[in-house]
């Protein structure tokens, strides 16, 4: 009983350190709240509202269906301009697409010597640029070819392809960039608080005060991990409950107990790994380029942000021991699937496998770290 009352009191006086970091506050705060808001609407995946400019020069039936042809939502309606206003108004950002018709071109068109159209984009909307090029080009020459064929329509395909969307009939971007920018947070933000904890404490001279307690280096490695996690597990329900069911309207297929569950099972190996960085680190500025060498690797091939089918092999199996690899695996196969434990209990055995063992080297780093202070 002395063991649990001694990790619970080290425990309470994580928090109530944690209280008193207005810094640490603050980023817990905005990462569960606006950078997931944030992230789930910003840079959709699809064109939308893209402000186009046409120089008409033809004036023709033909040009009058090109310029018919775009309209909400993927483009606002046209702003018909001369062409001295095309520069001017590119510079200003006025519109991202400028489409200059030439004089003649029906005629052209008409008389088959292959006109030539002109497409001005403003790249530095990027994300406009890349994709608005593209849906301008087959617009214009979906609008060519019927006007030459004297019909709207395409020939039957010989087999009919019917296609049934399941988990996001809508494909909206902010059901999965919540989600899983949720999932991402818990791991960095778990990372960070534990690591801060020690090295704040390193910095402070506190864990002087800790070496000459009656505590031994696992209850106070424990003691950080259940109150950090602690803190991580109940911003995470927060952030679940409030910003992405509530604010964003993201339909949750399964349990979110069982998601929490497993969420505090990878907060286990996530909070040992903070532990063992800042064991490393001898200061915060050390520990936050750390973070970044190590994190960032494990995010992009984690399959969060892409599948990890498209990635190499050898890829795929070094990503099997992080802990994040099965956790967004099952986050996804629970709150996108409705998966139940009968279907993602190999991830939360391979996240309670991977934990022991962080926890283990963690705490022999503990160790040896607390040995050369005494």
């Amino acid at each position: 009983m002395s063991h649990t009352s001694n990790i619970y009191q080290l425990g309470v006086k994580e928090l109530w350190s944690l209280r008193r970091d207005s810094i640490m506050l603050i980023l817990i705060a905005y990462t569960f709240t606006v950078a997931i808001y944030i992230a789930a609407t910003a840079l959709p995946d699809s064109l939308h509202k893209a402000v186009i400019a046409i120089v008409d020069e033809d004036s023709s039936p033909l040009s009058g269906r090109i310029t018919s042809a775009f309209y909400p939502p993927h483009f606002m309606s046209p702003i018909m301009v001369s062409l001295k206003e095309v520069d001017p108004g590119l510079d200003a950002g006025k519109f991202t697409f400028a489409l200059d018709i030439p004089p003649e071109f029906q005629r052209d068109v008409l008389a088959g010597s292959s006109p030539t159209i002109q497409l001005n984009v403003d790249a530095t909307r990027m994300s406009q640029a890349f994709t608005g090029s593209s849906y301008i080009q087959q617009i214009v020459l979906s609008e060519v070819n019927e006007f030459i064929q004297h019909y709207r329509g395409s020939a039957t395909p010989p087999v009919e392809l019917a296609m049934r969307v399941r988990f996001n009939p809508s494909l909206a971007p902010a059901w999965f960039g919540s989600l899983m920018e949720l999932v991402g947070h818990i791991t960095m933000l778990s990372v960070i608080l534990t690591g801060a904890a020690l090295i704040r404490e390193r910095e402070h001279g506190t864990i002087e005060h800790l070496l000459v307690m009656p505590v031994t280096a696992g209850e106070i490695m424990l003691s950080k991990v259940w109150s950090m996690g602690l803190v991580v597990l109940l911003a995470s329900a927060f952030a679940l409950s409030f910003i992405i069911q509530g604010l964003l309207q993201v339909p949750i297929e399964g349990s979110i107990a069982l998601f929490l569950f497993c969420a505090t099972l990878h907060l286990f190996a996530t909070t040992s790994m903070g532990i063992f960085m800042a064991t490393l680190a001898r200061t915060m500025p050390q520990f936050g380029l750390l973070v970044v060498l190590v994190l960032l690797p494990m995010e992009v091939l984690s399959g969060g942000s892409t599948p990890r089918e498209s990635m190499p092999e050898f890829a795929q199996n070094i990503m099997l021991v992080a802990p994040t690899t099965h956790f967004v695996s099952l986050a996804q196969a629970i709150l996108f699937r409705g998966a139940g434990l009968e279907v993602v209990w190999p991830q939360m055995f391979a996240l309670v496998v991977i934990g022991s063992v962080l926890f283990i080297l963690s705490l022999r780093r503990f160790r040896k770290s607390l040995s050369s202070l005494a």
